[in-house]
């Protein structure tokens, strides 16, 4: 190829570069959208986990929605009432700060006090173990450890101890990750300040539970007909707390024959009595 031929080559590839450019910048200028200012504004102060748990898609969409007002200032789990301050100052709103809630797993089920049917060996991932024969605990409701929670968990809230999965709430921004995970239904939020949690999700026959549980609930309403505000039912086998009505005063911890009612320090050591 000679030196006039490899001139004209670079030029067509110049000139083709500069009539794209021209296009480009015409089109940018054409499709143009203008971004309000008070979106980014709001962007900057949403703390970027991208979580969902808004309900929108991610922290770019509840910047947009708040703005449009589709969304309150309180809609961010993971910022919490600091956040709802913050936005209220920004956007001279008034933003009434949601209570915050924190996750909860219902089972007390540690690998000593709850019966397997087989040892699982497979991947630890909590839903291959429930494809296999409904999972290798004997209790159908039953935490089976694997850690699916603990892996789409961002803020090290949760952890595996003794076979179980617990939430320190300290950690916990309620983002709801670990609850649409988790192939059991075990896990659910929580106001923050409840104490008192029933840590049992099983809905079988006393009998069946004993069988397959140390510590699962049976059903024998001692803890309903003990507590002195009425803020426990026993549904299907199962006792219930009403956390709007319970006032943490701990008399059915004391009462439970299984010990499967504790309070918050005992849920999140796992100490069995």
């Amino acid at each position: 190829m000679d030196i006039n031929s490899i001139l004209i080559a670079l030029a067509v590839l110049g000139g083709l570069g500069i009539l794209f450019a021209i296009i480009l910048y015409v089109a940018s200028r054409f499709f143009y959208v203008p971004v309000d200012e008070r979106v980014e504004a709001v962007r900057g102060e949403l703390p970027g986990a991208n979580c969902g748990a808004c309900g929108f898609p991610g922290c770019d969409g509840l910047a947009a929605a708040i703005i449009n007002d589709d969304a309150s200032l309180s809609s961010c789990p993971v910022g919490g009432a600091d956040l709802t301050e913050r936005l209220s100052e920004l956007l001279g709103r008034v933003g009434d700060a949601a209570a915050k809630k924190v996750a909860f797993v219902k089972c007390k089920g540690t690998e000593e006090c709850a019966k397997s049917k087989f040892e699982y060996t497979g991947i630890r991932d909590c839903r291959v173990n429930a494809s296999l024969q409904g999972g290798n605990k004997a209790c159908s409701s039953g935490c089976l450890g694997c850690g699916t929670c603990v892996d789409v968990c961002q803020f090290d809230s949760i952890h595996i101890l003794d076979g179980v999965a617990v939430v320190d709430r300290e950690k916990c921004t309620a983002c709801e990750m670990c609850i649409g995970i988790c192939p059991r239904n075990l896990i659910e939020l929580t106001p923050y300040d409840q104490d008192v949690y029933v840590l049992c999700n099983s809905q079988d026959k006393g009998k069946d539970v004993r069988s397959n549980c140390e510590v699962g609930c049976i059903g024998c309403k001692i803890c309903e007909k003990e507590c002195p505000v009425n803020a426990i039912t026993v549904t299907n086998n199962l006792a219930y707390i009403d956390t709007d009505d319970c006032i943490n005063c701990g008399m059915c911890i004391v009462k439970c024959p299984r010990d499967t009612i504790i309070d918050y320090e005992g849920a999140f050591a796992i100490k069995n009595k």
